[in-house]
């Protein structure tokens, strides 16, 4: 991890705090953090408000959250008040709320193997709407929306979602939500066939990826795509890192998962903490399956990095959750971030006190 600027080291049980970063200090298992990613829009809560919520993750050894929407220099201050480490949460790839892009750069979205822009016709539902991360300029756009972030105020880590393509095949439980058996590749909703993509890859290959026999299982093309979002990756952290701050990102919960289902070669990433969405509940697994899916992104990581493994209120009563914490440390993972802030009851937060106290 080459290039990072000092960015503070974890207060008590941490891996990061507030304000520097420790690139190599901290071995990635001698410690056990808690975040939880924050909606942090409502418009309700002053600075005094967010203070109070976040003293109360803080009082139950929480290290970090994870904030989209809102004033971003605010929230920084009321978790840095609090002893917290605020990670901005920005929607990637994915640029649905981007009105700007939409209207001035059409061109830029994804492209189906049909032909369909994923603006004009995005895939599952209307947001779906992806920016291709082949194309030069989408990069540079990119680099500068998270330099503004990185900027900011309070803000000690960029915190990346939506860093991959369209999902070709959903996560197992939402197949009947949608009227899908995904048991292939469908043409609707594999991603990307734009002209710059088309001929990149002509370029390195002689091939057109649109004349390929059976796309899902050319290798190359696989790959390609894996690559054209890792460069992207690339590109943005050395746009953070240039200002001194860390890159996080939330993934897929496995790299053999992200790789087949949203072309996501995580683990090749250059990033500070990864944040695999270890949710259990969406590949219709039991909770103890946490603890495989953390083992392999934990081997398949660089030793420095650390793996926050994400998890899903919503399938996690409160013992459930407990559990879902012991699965996670015995796969190896640095800590656990919970989704969502809102949904953290005091019976889950006593839960949580429970298993740190376990750990001594």
């Amino acid at each position: 991890m080459t290039g990072r600027r000092d960015f503070l080291q974890a207060t008590g049980a941490g891996l990061l705090a507030a304000r520097r970063w420790q690139p190599a200090a901290t071995d990635r298992r001698s410690a056990f953090s808690l975040w939880t990613w924050v909606h942090g829009g409502a418009r309700e809560v002053d600075l005094a408000g967010w203070r109070t919520r976040y003293a109360r993750l803080r009082a139950s050894g929480f290290t970090g959250v994870l904030v989209s929407g809102g004033e971003a220099a605010m929230h920084g201050e009321a978790a840095h008040a609090e002893g917290l480490v605020l990670h901005r949460w920005i929607w990637t790839m994915n640029r649905s709320g981007d009105a700007t892009v939409k209207a001035e750069h059409p061109e830029w979205f994804s492209v189906s193997r049909e032909g369909r822009s994923s603006l004009t016709h995005p895939p599952y539902v209307g947001y779906y709407q992806w920016l291709c991360p082949t194309r030069r300029a989408v990069r540079e756009y990119l680099a500068g929306v998270v330099d503004g972030v990185a900027a900011t105020p309070g803000v000690d880590a960029v915190h990346l979602d939506y860093i991959r393509h369209p999902d070709v095949i959903l996560p197992r439980n939402l197949w009947e939500t949608y009227g899908l058996v995904q048991d292939h590749e469908m043409a609707p909703f594999d991603f990307c066939y734009c002209e710059a993509c088309r001929d990149r890859f002509a370029r390195e290959t002689g091939r057109d990826p649109l004349a390929l026999e059976d796309p899902a299982a050319d290798v190359a093309w696989r790959a390609f795509r894996w690559r054209m979002v890792t460069e992207t990756v690339e590109v943005l952290a050395r746009a953070v890192h240039a200002r001194g701050k860390a890159i996080s990102a939330a993934v897929f919960p496995t790299p053999t998962i992200a790789r087949r289902l949203v072309r996501q070669a995580w683990d090749r990433w250059p990033l500070d903490v990864v944040f695999p969405m270890t949710y259990h509940g969406f590949y219709v697994e039991p909770v103890s399956w946490i603890e495989g899916a953390v083992a392999e992104g934990v081997t398949a990581l660089p030793t420095a990095t650390p793996l926050v493994a994400g998890l899903y209120l919503p399938d996690l009563p409160p013992p459930a959750l407990a559990e879902a914490i012991r699965a996670a440390r015995r796969g190896g993972a640095s800590g656990v971030a919970m989704f969502e802030a809102g949904g953290l009851t005091d019976a889950h937060l006593a839960a949580v006190r429970e298993v740190l106290q376990e750990a001594g």
